[in-house]
């Protein structure tokens, strides 16, 4: 193993960071970029705790998330910055934000589970389309008849949202805070045109407030298609006791 000295350790973790689109842990840095180095897991987490230190004012920040460290821009910088992407994100209904909010909040869940909770039926585009982003994934499966699919999010949910774990999510009862998460989420999915985003942040705020309270959320065909654009098919009715047996045999 080659002996490096701290400022050329501090420039190859930081090389490390820039060059990859995705967090690094410590891990990670120690296994690879620093593979043929004698260099242990504290003293890079201390680079790192440095680095965090001389970015702390800077436009560019370092960042731990879930799945290590990251460069990202300061978010206050956002809309200055947005000329500059070219790439413009996919549409989605709020249906979509909906069951992002109940998935985060109830997980692990079923596709009944959400449906039941919603009121409404789950075109299996919404489930694709989160599955697709990596925000939420198949952890199990629930022991019951037909053994349907359990959704959890995932590390790559957390990285977007700048938490490290579940804990760190906003509170239910911390509306503001959820507010402000669900914007980004929305922000993030460039969601539907001319949407009165607080009366839908509000709403899907509720829908998991209501199950936690034991209410039952039922929603009419003008509230499900009411903001409702062709990224999701329209949504029917779901049964009250529909759950997880009527929808096993989708998995």
């Amino acid at each position: 193993m080659k002996p490096i000295n701290p400022i050329q350790l501090k420039q190859l973790i930081e090389a490390s960071l820039f060059v990859l689109a995705k967090p690094l842990s410590v891990k990670a840095i120690k296994e690879t970029v620093l593979a043929d180095f004698s260099v242990s897991r504290t003293r890079i987490q201390e680079t790192l705790d440095e680095l965090q230190q001389d970015y702390q004012e800077r436009g560019v920040q370092l960042v731990k998330v879930a799945s290590g460290y990251r460069f990202q821009t300061q978010e206050i910088l956002s809309p200055y910055l947005q000329p500059l992407w070219q790439e413009k994100a996919p549409k989605y209904s709020r249906a979509t934000l909906e069951t992002l909010a109940v998935i985060a909040y109830r997980q692990p869940v079923t596709r009944g589970d959400i449906e039941y909770i919603r009121g409404v039926a789950i075109s299996s585009q919404i489930i694709k389309s989160l599955v697709d982003r990596q925000w939420i994934k198949v952890v199990g499966h629930k022991e019951v008849p037909g053994k349907p699919a359990l959704y959890a999010t995932t590390s790559a949910f957390l990285d977007y949202f700048n938490v490290t774990k579940l804990a760190d999510l906003p509170a239910l009862t911390d509306v503001d805070s959820l507010h402000a998460l669900f914007k980004k989420a929305q922000l993030a999915m460039d969601d539907i045109v001319e949407l009165d985003e607080t009366v839908d942040l509000n709403e899907a705020v509720d829908l998991v407030q209501m199950e936690d309270l034991g209410e039952k959320h039922v929603a009419t065909d003008s509230h499900t298609d009411k903001h409702h654009d062709n990224s999701d098919t329209v949504e029917a009715q779901a049964e009250p006791n529909s759950r997880d047996a009527d929808n096993a045999t989708q998995y």
